[in-house]
């Protein structure tokens, strides 16, 4: 039974400053810079320069190595040859679909998924700039088991000749243990109708977001979407194990430190906050 899509609205305000961080770094586009993200990241800075002055992790640090260690398996996925067609959920402002659009042209449909209000929202700002058969923007609940906006619709209109991967970035910790489990299995169903699938996303756990400062970031995320964020597993073995049992033949956790030799960004002292998930079907 599909959810309703109000389930999923509360993450929306961190699109605007995570649109903000590529734009700072130079990895997105002007159009995707909104007022509301320069605002919340200027709020930010007071902590964020207490937190580093003593050494401490900055947001900044583990949003960028995630997004440039997701990017950095998916290039590879792509240029393997293995995947030409990209579903994005949850893109928000994420300049990713530009990025790889531009790059790769039609060797590859990119396709960018959020929910009705920041689709729209995206179309007005960069939708008459796009080749609208290789990128597009459409409606989806992540939630919908079934629909116009499900993922499961979605999937019937893409070529099953060809592999697909789903990413997700800053989504699954703004959900419960249920609903992410959920969401994977979803993610799976939807991956094994294809030769190759591949499932790229960020998660959070336990073990590595503990003290005083990580506290402080969590309560502070969940001012930004208006409810909990949630650390399912204690580390990197419990979620690789709930990935497999939710229909995921191959699970891998990366630490970004581990890539830091070839993605700068890994160096920083908060990347390791974040861990990157590499599943395949």
């Amino acid at each position: 039974m599909s959810k309703p899509a109000s389930n999923s609205t509360k993450i929306s305000p961190t699109a605007h400053y995570t649109g903000y961080i590529w734009f700072k770094n130079g990895l997105s586009d002007a159009r995707l810079r909104t007022t509301q993200g320069a605002v919340l990241y200027k709020l930010l800075q007071p902590l964020m320069k207490y937190s580093s002055a003593r050494k401490g992790p900055v947001l900044e640090d583990f949003l960028m190595a995630r997004h440039q260690l997701i990017d950095f398996h998916l290039q590879e996925a792509i240029e393997s040859g293995t995947i030409t067609q990209i579903i994005e959920i949850a893109a928000g402002l994420s300049p990713r679909g530009l990025r790889f659009a531009k790059k790769y042209g039609d060797k590859i449909t990119y396709i960018e998924a959020d929910l009705e209000s920041m689709a729209k929202q995206k179309k007005q700002l960069i939708g008459s700039s796009i080749d609208s058969v290789h990128h597009q923007i459409v409606t989806i609940d992540a939630l919908a088991d079934n629909g116009p906006d499900s993922l499961a619709e979605l999937a019937k209109k893409l070529s099953h000749q060809s592999g697909v991967a789903i990413i997700t970035e800053g989504l699954v910790n703004y959900f419960d243990e249920n609903n992410v489990r959920g969401i994977w299995k979803r993610f799976s169903q939807t991956l094994s109708q294809f030769p190759n699938g591949l499932y790229l996303s960020d998660i959070h756990l336990k073990k590595q977001n503990k003290g005083r400062i990580a506290n402080i970031f969590s309560k502070i995320l969940s001012i930004f979407v208006r409810g909990g964020v949630y650390l399912h597993f204690q580390n990197r073995e419990e979620a690789e194990k709930a990935l497999i049992e939710c229909g995921f033949k191959i699970a891998k956790l990366h630490k970004p430190s581990e890539w830091a030799d070839k993605i700068r960004s890994c160096e920083k002292n908060g990347a390791n906050l974040v861990r990157i998930i590499e599943a395949r079907i």
